[in-house]
């Protein structure tokens, strides 16, 4: 079953994407064209795969079009450039929930480990370990025409899957050295950095890494993942043994053609 599927996705690398998804690419994805030669064409193939074996829901009366599915896929696959192996890729998503601009969602909130507050909350994004993701396009589109604030919700919702199939920011809440990740390198340095974040937010300073990344750890791993690759030179000369982890972990380095 993956052996097929690993040569499914291999063949598709080779083949050329359709002519009208590479113009919307070209058009509606700044990042593409800032990247070298060799990693157009890689996100080209890895977009294709996506296109072919994800599905794509328009909610709240949104009508789908290739603009909206290349956009997304292409932004989520930039993630992935740094991969070789495609036995894995997004291997949990069943479905991408699109809005067209943010969303009332119910929220749950536990007290003291018993009671439970029932609320509503508005949301541009979210991702749920159960395999969707659910994006508001507004948002995707403002993000991905600015890719040099450090803000990309794509970015942010594809970060926190990779997060779950990895369990990298678990790993750091365990202190386990048994997974992929050893706690003397990966686990440390997010450790510190993300209480570094914190301190820096009670003593009222400037952060290169939004507030928001101080919610949890795993929050902090998406908002960092933002960072690195739309300002990662900044986020290089800032918190460059942050850096240094992330570029082992997407094992890309964006700092080197990306210009923030």
């Amino acid at each position: 079953m993956f052996g097929f599927k690993k040569w499914r996705r291999k063949r598709q690398m080779q083949q050329d994407l359709p002519e009208e998804w590479a113009v919307i690419l070209q058009k509606s994805v700044p990042y593409f064209r800032n990247l070298p030669s060799e990693l157009q064409t890689k996100l080209q193939g890895l977009t294709k795969i996506f296109l072919h074996e994800k599905r794509f829901e328009g909610c709240a009366g949104l009508e789908l079009n290739d603009e909206i599915r290349v956009s997304i896929a292409a932004q989520a696959c930039i993630l992935l450039l740094g991969i070789d192996d495609l036995s894995s890729f997004y291997e949990g998503l069943r479905s991408v929930l699109v809005y067209p601009e943010s969303y009332v969602a119910k929220v749950k909130n536990h007290r003291n480990g018993y009671f439970v507050e029932e609320g509503f909350q508005q949301r541009h994004g979210e991702a749920w370990s159960r395999g969707h993701v659910v994006l508001a396009w507004d948002e995707v589109k403002k993000d991905g025409a600015n890719m040099h604030d450090g803000r990309n919700l794509v970015f942010h919702e594809f970060a926190h899957l990779i997060d779950y199939d990895y369990g990298a920011t678990a790993e750091v809440e365990s202190r386990e050295n048994t997974g992929f990740w050893s706690w003397s390198s990966w686990g440390s340095i997010i450790n510190q950095e993300y209480n570094k974040l914190l301190d820096a937010i009670r003593r009222n300073q400037h952060t290169l890494i939004d507030e928001y990344g101080a919610t949890n750890l795993a929050e902090f791993f998406a908002v960092v993942t933002e960072n690195f690759f739309e300002r990662p030179r900044a986020l290089r000369r800032k918190h460059p043994e942050l850096y240094k982890q992330l570029k082992q972990f997407y094992q890309q380095d964006p700092a080197a053609y990306i210009k923030s």
